[in-house]
């Protein structure tokens, strides 16, 4: 990401903040919403994240995975993956993912997915950059 990033992202952490614990709390109380799971370590510190819900894409009705984050002390170690199993389980889903990304790219292969041909730019948060969208059918 290019260095303004940062310095606006930084700058604008608080009100993220606050506006994904409000998401979390409409969500927890409307039935069949997006659904979060935090991870955390021995200390209670949050190192990873994953939201999943109802498909928003008009063309793409299943169900999607709208994100995973992880910090990068926790790589390899089998958070992703087991994020991942519990946020969307073994049925149809579909994701969205930045373009160079060949870590996370190689991660949803592995678990079935490919990309659908489907791209555009991201949002203002990440700076407008293209992404792509990736699908996996019903594995059951």
């Amino acid at each position: 990401m290019p260095p303004e990033y940062h310095a606006h992202y930084d700058a604008e952490v608080p009100t993220l903040i606050e506006r994904r614990r409000a998401a979390f709390e409409e969500a927890a109380r409307t039935p069949g919403s997006a659904r979060s799971w935090l991870a955390v370590d021995d200390a209670g510190a949050p190192v990873a994240i994953a939201t999943s819900g109802p498909g928003r894409d008009e063309d793409r009705p299943d169900f999607e995975l709208h994100h995973i984050y992880t910090l990068r002390s926790t790589h390899g170690s089998g958070l992703g993956q087991r994020l991942l199993d519990t946020a969307i389980g073994t049925g149809a889903a579909y994701l969205w993912i930045l373009n160079g990304n060949p870590r996370a790219e190689r991660f949803y292969i592995r678990n079935g997915f490919a990309p659908d041909g489907t791209s555009m730019l991201c949002g203002p948060t990440w700076h407008h950059r293209p992404m792509f969208r990736m699908h996996r059918p019903d594995h059951d």
